[in-house]
């Protein structure tokens, strides 16, 4: 098979995508810095905070954050110790561990959610416009059923 190498504009595309993405998270991860979390502490709030009752199984929170079961157990590691987020055994199956957001956890979501929402409205919504906004919604919504195909075979 011989490689189909990408065409000009393919290749702007591809490298303006890569040029960008570290710059953009960086952007977005600086707004959460005075309030003491990276962009991946803020994901678990995100998750926990929109699961039931506050909690997932630690199995389920690592496949969503694309973690192994040590790499959930590190970046949990810091939240348990602010007292964020609570790790718990399952009383019905000694198998499971839940990953619990406490009413501390709500509150720092709460006090920082404004300026990440602010940060990305600035640093994505706004340059984009809405017509843009829409067109990025869909290319990576293509991009994500791609891959969730490639995931399932």
């Amino acid at each position: 098979m011989s490689t189909q190498w990408l065409t000009a504009t393919e290749l702007r595309s591809w490298q303006n995508f890569i040029t960008t993405v570290h710059d953009l998270m960086s952007a977005l991860e600086a707004a959460l810095t005075p309030h003491g979390l990276t962009m991946g502490d803020y994901e678990v709030l995100v998750y926990l905070s929109a699961a039931e009752k506050n909690r997932m199984r630690m199995r389920d929170l690592a496949n969503v954050l694309q973690l192994s079961p040590s790499g959930l157990t590190r970046r949990l590691d810091g939240m348990v110790k602010s007292g964020w987020v609570q790790r718990a055994g399952c009383e019905d199956d000694k198998r499971v561990m839940w990953a619990h957001l406490t009413a501390s956890g709500m509150e720092k979501m709460t006090a920082c959610a404004p300026d990440h929402v602010d940060s990305v409205r600035h640093h994505v919504i706004e340059p984009l416009g809405p017509e843009g906004v829409d067109q990025l919604g869909n290319v990576f919504g293509l991009i994500r059923e791609h891959l969730n195909r490639l995931r399932s075979v």
